[in-house]
């Protein structure tokens, strides 16, 4: 820490990404990556902008736009774009938390939402998830705060019924509601439909999962016109070109491709419930995860060891040390192969 840095910033934690090896080559099961390359068509696509480098990128993100209005079933001035759904998180803790009434959110979930908020120096709400890792809606009524819910939640993988989304929705009025549902196309309900219903709602959604492009780093917020303006005023206040060329045709070509998105996700499906039914009869507790991870606590291991264990044979998994999770490993659902080799490991292990 140099002697310049802003005394604001200097109590800051800052949030801790999961490990990229860059040597040993391992299978990586601890940053929720899809295990499938992007979508060809994706991929075709960006490939054409090579060439149109030296010019910058849309601000307006026209191209992808049109796509994601024809996808989503939403108008242009209902969604905006980022670098990653990071960005977009960012944009909403900048336009609706006031040092006043500042965040609300669970104190087991996304650990940005924390970072967020201590870097703009805002008061935050935790609400604890009882005691089996689910919220609680009536903690949510009058929250006093912009409530930020991820849905399905992480690390847990626990997704909420949209009827209980909509009840937090509905009881905070006088705030923003931000559900963050970078894994809903993994089994949980979107609050989609309810934009045009609550003006105080906005979707957060990522391309980083189910589309197979966390690298081209793109994400995007869908709310009625007024809260888009609102994100909107923040986004060209900072960075106008926040999203390249390459990845917003990308993402375009992701939106296209229905039938690979649907069969990527398929396939998720499927090696989740193989590794859930694997973890099960080898002794581990398992959350009901409707995301592409799965949420586990061996009976008599801790989860520190099992982390460690799978690293030294050549499998990431990711161990958080909060007192309430210490126990668990949270473990990205791979390919067929993958899943394979990580439940045949876990039994050399024990």
């Amino acid at each position: 820490m140099s002697e310049f840095l802003s005394r604001r910033l200097t109590g800051l934690k800052p949030y801790v990404p999961g490990e990229q090896p860059q040597e040993r080559q391992y299978i990586k099961l601890n940053t929720n990556e899809s295990p499938f390359p992007p979508s060809p068509l994706a991929m075709y696509m960006a490939r054409r902008q090579l060439s149109e480098l030296n010019l910058y990128s849309d601000p307006e993100c026209r191209l992808l736009t049109g796509a994601a209005c024809e996808a989503l079933g939403v108008n242009e001035d209902e969604i905006v774009f980022g670098n990653g759904s990071d960005e977009i998180l960012n944009f909403a803790f900048a336009a609706f938390c006031d040092t006043e009434t500042g965040a609300v959110f669970p104190d087991i979930t996304y650990g940005f939402y924390r970072v967020f908020a201590d870097f703009y120096g805002i008061s935050r709400s935790v609400i604890p998830l009882n005691s089996v890792f689910e919220i609680d809606p009536e903690e949510y009524a009058e929250a006093g705060g912009t409530v930020f819910i991820a849905n399905p939640n992480a690390p847990t993988g626990i997704a909420l019924p949209l009827c209980d989304v909509e009840r937090i929705v509905a009881s905070n009025p006088r705030n923003v509601v931000v559900v963050d549902e970078v894994y809903v196309d993994f089994g949980g309900q979107s609050a989609l439909p309810l934009i045009r219903k609550y003006s105080n709602l906005l979707v957060v959604r990522t391309f980083s999962k189910s589309r197979s492009l966390a690298g081209g780093r793109l994400g995007f917020g869908i709310a009625c016109p007024s809260i888009i303006s609102d994100l909107n005023k923040v986004r060209f206040s900072t960075n106008p070109y926040n999203v390249n060329r390459m990845t917003m045709a990308a993402g375009a070509g992701a939106f296209a491709d229905t039938e690979y998105f649907e069969k990527c996700v398929a396939e998720i499906k499927k090696n989740r419930s193989f590794i859930t039914e694997k973890l099960k009869k080898l002794g581990f507790y398992v959350t009901e995860s409707s995301a592409n991870f799965v949420f586990a606590r061996h009976e008599t291991l801790s989860g520190g060891f099992v982390c460690s264990a799978l690293k030294e044979r050549g499998i990431l998994v990711r161990h958080f040390d909060g007192e309430r999770i210490k126990d668990f490993n949270r473990i990205t659902v791979g390919s067929a192969a993958e899943m394979e080799k990580l439940a045949m490991t876990l039994e050399e292990i024990l």
